[in-house]
């Protein structure tokens, strides 16, 4: 064989070994995303992700590109009873809702330290517009009202599943997490109690093993969930409902470990993800997603 092909096989070789480790496309860059606890895709707007803080921020979320610049700024009007508009927010989603044709984003009010919240709360709104120049807006969300049927919990993680058109929560703590859901189509300041589908288990000691994020792609056809330690990975079956396609062994493909994981989306045509973690200037992963066939 020519040393020329010999090479050019060693490169490709090479170049997919750096694509399955990830790729740093940026840093968080603007000081006030210090704690960065979810990300998804926006469904309208190329190159976008939405992205938010955890606890101790106020009611806000933030429109940035890959490498971590931020192009907006959305505030609205959370729960008049919390000093700051929200509790712990601690994941963010998108999909479909009331109106066809539309693009939604869900921001999931749902962490629990203490297991002690009567209501967790999701507000959705349709996706924004965002300007060439820094956008700061006040949105105006729909709420909903979510309670256990087995009583309050931690969770960190919330997904949209746009084909059987559900909200997904996953518990964070214990041996075995706790997959919910309930349907998309509620009204406004309804008050709901999540469906209790199946318990999952991670090996690992905690907290490393507590899962912190996950997301659906756009199409509903992957999975990803992931705590401080891993990435796990579903290709889901055709007809499956979500919970049944994690109840399968998942793939876990290479992860660098980040300096506290809590934020992980797709790309709009599913072929790869992002992840993020807590702190200043917290760098931004690009990973492809596992080329595995169900």
């Amino acid at each position: 064989m020519p040393v020329v092909i010999i090479l050019m096989l060693i490169a490709a070789y090479a170049q997919k070994i750096v694509k399955d480790k990830g790729t740093i496309t940026g840093h968080l860059q603007a000081k006030q995303m210090d704690e960065i606890s979810g990300i998804v895709a926006s469904a309208i707007h190329p190159g976008i992700y939405y992205a938010h803080n955890d606890s101790g921020d106020t009611s806000r979320f933030f429109a940035i590109t890959p490498d971590g610049k931020l192009k907006a700024t959305f505030y609205f009007k959370g729960a008049a009873h919390t000093i700051l508009g929200v509790t712990d927010c601690e994941d963010i989603a998108a999909g479909p809702g009331p109106v066809a044709g539309k693009s939604y984003i869900y921001l999931g009010d749902i962490g629990d330290n203490t297991a002690s919240r009567k209501n967790l709360t999701v507000y959705r709104f349709e996706e924004p517009a965002i300007n060439d120049h820094d956008t700061v807006a006040t949105l105006t969300p729909t709420v909903l009202y979510l309670k256990y049927p087995d009583g309050p919990k931690d969770a960190e993680t919330l997904m949209i599943d746009s084909l059987d058109q559900l909200l997904y929560i996953v518990s964070k703590r214990k041996s075995s997490v706790t997959v919910y859901t309930t349907p998309l189509n509620y009204k406004a300041n309804d008050t709901v109690t999540l469906d209790k589908r199946t318990k999952l288990h991670f090996g690992g000691l905690p907290p490393f093993k507590w899962i912190t994020a996950g997301d659906i792609s756009k199409d509903g056809s992957q999975v990803l969930l992931r705590n401080y330690h891993n990435v796990y990975y579903w290709k889901r079956a055709p007809g499956e409902p979500v919970w049944e396609t994690m109840t399968h062994k998942p793939v876990k493909p290479y992860y660098n470990n980040e300096k506290q994981g809590e934020a992980i989306g797709f790309t709009p045509n599913g072929k790869g993800y992002y992840v993020t973690s807590e702190g200043l200037n917290a760098p931004i992963y690009y990973y492809h997603t596992p080329a595995i066939k169900r």
